[in-house]
């Protein structure tokens, strides 16, 4: 896997969640929620400066059937506009349950729903990320077996 850190981004309606893994790619961490409708696209834009991120990875909310809505589209075309604006790659990452799974665990440590909606969408965008670093991994262990 690739030194350097990478961004995963969760679209919202009323949030933008943002994460950042270590440079190894190995461990994925909230980084901030960004209100929507504004300037967020300035925001992660910055972050990516700031973060000197190898690449972006923007969270794709597919429905259970695997078909894509209008916030699928949505997040797409969010990505594209990103794409045109920063200099590393843009991926779209299939995100079902992300958000539901970063409820579970903020309800596991002790928060509520009302309580930790604005961490949901930073958490969830951590899961995102996570999984994509887990798969990139297992992907990585799996090529340097086929070598020997």
């Amino acid at each position: 896997m690739r030194w350097g850190v990478r961004l995963a981004v969760d679209i919202g309606s009323v949030r933008i969640g943002v994460a950042r893994s270590d440079a190894s790619g190995a461990l994925a961490v909230p980084l901030e929620a960004i209100r929507a409708g504004g300037d967020e696209l300035d925001r992660v834009v910055a972050l990516v400066g700031e973060w000197e991120a190898i690449e972006v990875i923007v969270g794709l909310p597919l429905h259970m059937s695997g078909q894509e809505g209008a916030a699928a589209q949505g997040a797409r075309l969010w990505a594209e506009r990103l794409a045109d604006r920063v200099d590393v790659p843009v991926r779209l990452v299939d995100e079902r349950l992300s958000t539901v799974q970063a409820q579970r665990a903020l309800q596991a440590g002790g928060r509520s729903t009302k309580d930790s909606r604005a961490l949901i969408d930073s958490a969830s965008a951590v899961m995102v990320l996570q999984g994509e670093l887990d798969r990139q991994a297992r992907a990585s262990d799996g090529d340097e077996g086929q070598g020997r």
